[in-house]
């Protein structure tokens, strides 16, 4: 590995500005983070309450200048987007597994910048400020050790095996006289991990007087504000991921428990994906089959909102990019998927408009003024539309508002990959565009992240049934009713009520308030219709819908034996179940989280828990699947795009 070009570009940095602190210092992000602070912007002092907003600031702005890579290597090398003939050479690199030193989005470097702008924070930040018996410095402390860990987490993810070092560099003699190891993803857990523990229920900062212009600019002119915790990544959340990458489940799970129980704004995560936002919509099965979904409670929300402009509904942490340079970084993220985040609609001409969806063979249309594209370079790949297709919807079978219990399906797909595309015409061409993108700014986890992250380490714990749960019913009481009671989610064992109200408390009864029952909704059930058994009245009715555990799981567990390109004979072991959830996971993964940057990851984690040989109760799969079955899976899913395990990392540069 030629770490010295990482190096280099530090020294070329360090020498530039002097000597001095690495993006730090005059951290100017203009109008995007702005401080009430009246000091100047050059050498704030770390031990004040307030001046260190500046340094965090710079942080974050190093956090934009990764963005674009962020998304494009994570999304590009997995399995659910495909480029176009208008793509950018450097986009087809990664969807190729062929990516070359010149690629702009293989930039250790950037990870690097945000390390390091950490390093010298954590060093210098006193963390003995007080405002009454209030610790004003701690949370923030924490906060950017998160950040840190985050970015390591990203270049183990990438590069597999990197140079390591906590130290802030300053000097080229730091360089030129030091020897860093080159730690892999276990190694970095370890290094980091134990410290992050103190501050596993530390909310995130909310301190700075900080606005975000959030439109492109002469469209809307007022700024808007954004909730500056978002701008974070809470330290459950990150330590979740980290033991999770390393196989560590029972750290992982309790990680994100402590997230969920004691930092979490909201946990219910209950949204429905719907045509026509907070209306009753029509489904055609046939021609004669009307059927309907809305949401029985005032407080699920459509799911295509999570999206818009200013929401911060189910988002956790996102980078929020710069409305044009002159304000700071910007991004290309939503030129790529088909929206034109800068420019003005004057520049555009011929467009209709408006956004406009084929449903069932009617076309529905909206008013929508962001300016778009023809030459749009990622879509979605056939696999997800493959896999959207085959997802059943689940409705009311009759009169929606009293027959609660009459749910029956259909074979019309899932509806969250409807929502996210849309189509406009231009002369008598017809082109898509993905919306997740059309706001600029890049999510990096939601409340829908945490809990799938939490699903895929119960069901590795050997919880299947509470894996299912958070698909099918969502996190609530209706999980700890006894068996024998006629309102209980009936697949969940005692074992496992018991694990979710003790040593993983989630549902603990002091918690329950977080989980409120009338609110519950699984993560199918965002695109999949009733695939929740119905709360009517805060009435669990049991079994009201198809989706049930042993039909679901039994049908993935036969396509996997079916599967040619695997190999495998399909027993009735818990390890069966469990790589049978696992893939149940996956597809949700696809179906929730399709275009946000974390695909490949995903995958390659999977992967690597597929293979056997780490010697915990229920890694790897099943033994007569093989050790290296994990790599067969994964080389099924990017079937003829370049993918084995020597184009499974970036070059290093």
């Amino acid at each position: 590995m030629e770490t010295d070009k990482i190096m280099k570009k530090i020294r070329n940095t360090i020498t530039a500005i002097g000597y001095s602190l690495l993006v730090f210092v005059a951290a100017s992000c203009s109008d995007m983070l702005e401080t009430e602070s009246t000091r100047q912007n050059f050498d704030p002092d770390m031990g004040e309450k307030t001046d260190s907003l500046f340094y965090v600031y710079g942080i974050m702005q190093a956090m934009q200048q990764l963005a674009d890579q962020y998304v494009f290597t994570g999304e590009l090398r997995g399995d659910l987007v495909k480029t176009t003939q208008y793509a950018d050479s450097m986009l087809t690199q990664l969807a190729n597994f062929n990516v070359t030193t010149s690629n702009r989005y293989d930039s250790a470097y950037v990870y690097y910048r945000v390390i390091n702008n950490c390093n010298y924070y954590i060093e210098h930040r006193s963390t003995d400020l007080y405002t009454g018996a209030q610790n004003v410095s701690i949370a923030e402390y924490a906060a950017v050790k998160a950040y840190r860990a985050w970015a390591y987490l990203q270049l183990a993810r990438n590069y597999g095996k990197v140079p390591f070092f906590t130290e802030p560099l300053t000097q080229i003699s730091q360089i030129n006289e030091s020897s860093f190891p080159e730690l892999n993803l276990e190694q970095i857990v370890a290094q980091l991990a134990p410290d992050l523990e103190q501050y596993v229920a530390m909310p995130t900062p909310t301190a700075g007087a900080a606005t975000h212009q959030t439109v492109a600019p002469n469209w809307e002119s007022t700024k808007k504000s954004y909730a500056p915790g978002c701008c974070y990544i809470p330290v459950g959340v990150i330590l979740g991921d980290m033991y999770l990458e390393v196989g560590d489940y029972d750290k992982a799970a309790k990680a994100y428990v402590t997230y969920l129980t004691k930092v979490a704004k909201t946990t219910t995560s209950s949204f429905v994906a719907s045509y026509l936002p907070d209306k009753d919509y029509p489904v055609k099965l046939d021609e004669t089959q009307v059927a309907y979904y809305t949401p029985a409670k005032s407080e699920m929300g459509s799911w295509q909102s999570i999206f818009s402009r200013n929401s911060s509904d189910d988002i956790v942490s996102y980078i929020p990019m710069a409305a044009n340079s002159q304000n700071g970084p910007t991004t290309v993220v939503p030129l790529a998927f088909g929206a034109d985040y800068y420019a003005t609609p004057d520049e555009q001409t011929g467009y209709t408009r408006r956004n406009s969806m084929n449903i069932n063979g009617d076309t529905h249309y909206w008013a929508y003024h962001l300016p778009l594209v023809t030459n749009v370079q990622i879509i979605p790949s056939d696999s997800l539309v493959k896999l959207s297709k085959s997802v059943e919807y689940f409705y009311y079978g009759d009169d929606k508002s009293t027959n609660y219990d009459n749910i029956k399906s259909a074979a019309i797909g899932d509806m969250r990959l409807n929502n996210t595309l849309s189509f406009y015409t231009v002369g008598d061409n017809s082109v898509q565009w993905i919306t997740k993108y059309d706001f600029a700014n890049i999510i990096l986890y939601r409340n829908s992240t945490v809990l799938l992250h939490l699903a895929e380490a119960f069901n590795r714990l050997g919880m299947c049934d509470v894996a299912f749960a958070i698909l099918k019913d969502g996190i609530s009481e209706v999980l700890t009713r006894p068996s024998t009671m006629s309102n209980s989610a009936s697949y969940m064992t005692d074992e496992s009520r018991n694990l979710i109200q003790t040593t993983y408390p989630l549902l603990k009864d002091s918690f329950l308030t977080r989980f409120p029952l009338e609110t519950a909704c699984g993560i199918h059930c965002h695109g999949a219709g009733k695939a929740v058994s119905d709360m009517a009245l805060k009435t669990y009715l049991k079994d009201s819908s198809p989706y049930q555990y042993d039909a679901v799981i039994g049908k993935k567990l036969a396509e996997i034996d079916a599967n040619t390109d695997y190999g495998v004979t399909v027993g009735t072991t818990k390890q069966d179940t469990i790589n049978a959830v696992e893939d149940l996971l996956c597809d949700e993964y696809a179906l929730e989280l399709a275009f946000e940057g974390t695909r490949y990851h995903d995958l390659m984690r999977l992967a690597r828990h597929k293979n056997g040989g780490s010697g915990a109760q229920y890694d790897g799969s099943p033994s007569n699947y093989g050790a290296q079955f994990g790599y067969k899976w994964i080389q099924e899913k990017l079937k003829g795009r370049g993918w084995n395990q020597s184009t499974m990392y970036l070059p290093f540069k």
